[in-house]
């Protein structure tokens, strides 16, 4: 059985919601492809609408431009890892099994049938890996922040700064060591698979030594502090 997540998305990320029409959730899941396929830099609405076999003018009417699109999917993106880092720990006490969870999330290793079909979520997951600093690498930055572009991955990091002062209460540096862990667990799994040089990783075929190096990277940090 898979379940189809409604995810409230900001409504100033688009001009008319994707997911109310057949063709706006089709622009959506195939820009989730495309991008993966492609990149984000060679995607253009001309290539997603020949794709899809509809008119680029028709594309504009979900979305102002490429890089909104990109937010609206990254958005998509951390809204479900927040979801799904509740789903999976809600019957959990131990805030060491919540951390190794999550670890086990920003990895990929988690299989369920939360969002859609398991191929586009591994392309979801490879887009969050190599185009999410594109969202907020840019000199619209603090107007994308004022419209709350970026609230669903603050909320995330929330969450896991929770989860940290859970185990240690006196821990000083939450939210840094939240976004730390995330953009490290990413960017070394991305490393690992184009960059192996700048790893320790990169000769292995499963995450098992990343997965020890991010659970030391936090741990080691959150058991010294009291």
């Amino acid at each position: 059985m898979e379940l189809e997540l409604r995810i409230r998305m900001n409504e100033q990320l688009f001009l008319r919601d994707p997911e109310e029409t057949t063709l706006g959730k089709k622009i959506v899941r195939e820009s989730i492809r495309m991008i993966d396929e492609i990149g984000f830099e060679e995607f253009t609405f001309r290539k997603l609408a020949q794709k899809i076999n509809t008119t680029e003018a028709s594309v504009y009417r979900y979305f102002e431009n490429k890089h909104r699109l990109l937010i609206y999917i990254l958005a998509w993106y951390w809204s479900l890892l927040e979801y799904r880092l509740l789903f999976h720990t809600k019957n959990m006490n131990s805030p060491e099994k919540k951390i190794k969870k999550l670890i086990e999330l920003l990895l990929n290793e988690v299989q369920d049938d939360i969002w859609g079909d398991a191929s586009t979520r591994q392309s979801l997951y490879q887009i969050a890996t190599q185009e999410s600093n594109k969202t907020y690498l840019t000199r619209l930055v603090a107007e994308n922040n004022k419209a709350k572009f970026y609230k669903p991955y603050k909320d995330l990091c929330s969450l896991v700064a929770e989860i940290f002062l859970a185990f240690n209460p006196h821990y000083p540096f939450g939210r840094s060591l939240a976004s730390t862990l995330i953009e490290m667990a990413h960017f070394q799994f991305f490393f690992k698979n184009n960059l192996p040089s700048l790893t320790d990783f990169g000769k292995e075929k499963n995450n098992d030594r990343l997965r020890e190096f991010l659970e030391s990277l936090v741990f080691s940090s959150i058991r010294k502090r009291k």
